[in-house]
């Protein structure tokens, strides 16, 4: 196995504010090769202050779309994460495992409800 590589947060979003889907899209191109590749990564949100859920969707969320549950419990860990962001973190995960599992299920329902309030119901 590669060596384990550490993305902390604040620098790589440039603050202690982890709140944009533009940066978690940024960070899922940045570990998803390395997870592809078997490298362990670790993201350290260390001096972050804010976290929310777009940008938790748009990195880790969004892995559940091309690897294993296993793969990326195996390779990807969080360090100084608040028990509030964790509680977050782990209801993105749920939410991302329930999606990709039936995505099509999802992408009906999301249509109907636009749908819907075009009609006003």
């Amino acid at each position: 196995m590669a060596e384990s590589v550490t993305v902390p947060l604040y620098d790589f979003v440039g603050g202690s504010l982890c709140v944009t889907s533009t940066d978690g899209e940024r960070l899922y191109e940045r570990i998803a090769p390395l997870l592809r590749s078997e490298t362990p990564v670790r993201l350290s949100f260390e001096r972050v202050e804010i976290v929310i859920s777009a940008f938790l969707n748009a990195s880790v969320g969004r892995l559940y779309g091309e690897f294993s549950e296993d793969r990326i419990r195996s390779l990807l860990s969080f360090a100084h994460l608040s028990s509030e962001d964790r509680d977050m973190l782990d209801r993105v995960v749920e939410n991302a495992k329930a999606y990709f599992s039936r995505p099509e299920d999802y992408e009906r329902a999301w249509r109907e409800t636009l749908s819907e309030d075009d009609r006003g119901d």
